[in-house]
């Protein structure tokens, strides 16, 4: 599996989940104005993965054309549990390095279930990806956007819906299609 492949299953995922869903209504213009960097980091060790995301940050400051990063980790965090512990981690080192205010992190694992619901259930596609990513968001896009969307804080809200509304196996199949591009 090299770079090139996992950022075409990525970008495969984007396009027809979060953009084809419109889980993110902001993604699409961000994907065309091509402002979407993807870095695939190859670590297993945990300190690799947080100075890779330093240099990640550091390289945001650098290119402010560069909107938004999928900051890809394909190896070591497969577990949902690790990769969670690992997110904890990366909030922190947001807040120690400064950059509280100025990024935030979601996240998108391939076995993403929200506390409380089945492992099952169709709304944990919303954030459903093929390799564990942490989405590094510039905080003042995100306020711009979000200024002139109606009801932004619905949004997670409508996500769900429309997940239950396609069911599990859509999803699913997207995910497969992912797995084929890096086979």
């Amino acid at each position: 599996m090299n770079n090139e492949t996992v950022i075409n299953a990525v970008k495969y995922w984007l396009e027809q989940t979060i953009i084809g869903f419109n889980f993110c209504p902001f993604a699409k213009k961000e994907l065309l104005n091509k402002t979407i960097h993807y870095e695939v980091v190859d670590e297993r060790d945990t300190e690799e993965q947080l100075m890779a995301l330093t240099h990640e940050f550091e390289r945001l400051d650098k290119n402010l054309d560069v909107k938004t990063t999928l900051f890809v980790l394909p190896i070591g965090l497969e577990s949902f549990f690790d990769y969670l512990d690992f997110l904890e981690i990366a909030n922190e080192l947001v807040v120690d390095l400064g950059y509280e205010g100025q990024y935030q992190l979601a996240s998108f694992h391939p076995d993403y279930c929200f506390e409380n619901v089945q492992q099952n259930d169709p709304s944990n596609y919303t954030n459903r990806s093929p390799f564990p990513i942490v989405h590094i968001l510039r905080e003042s896009s995100l306020e711009r956007v979000l200024a002139h969307y109606p009801d932004p804080g619905g949004i997670p809200l409508r996500n769900i819906e429309v997940a239950k509304e396609n069911g599990g196996e859509v999803f699913r199949r997207i995910l497969e299609r992912c797995n084929d591009i890096v086979e």
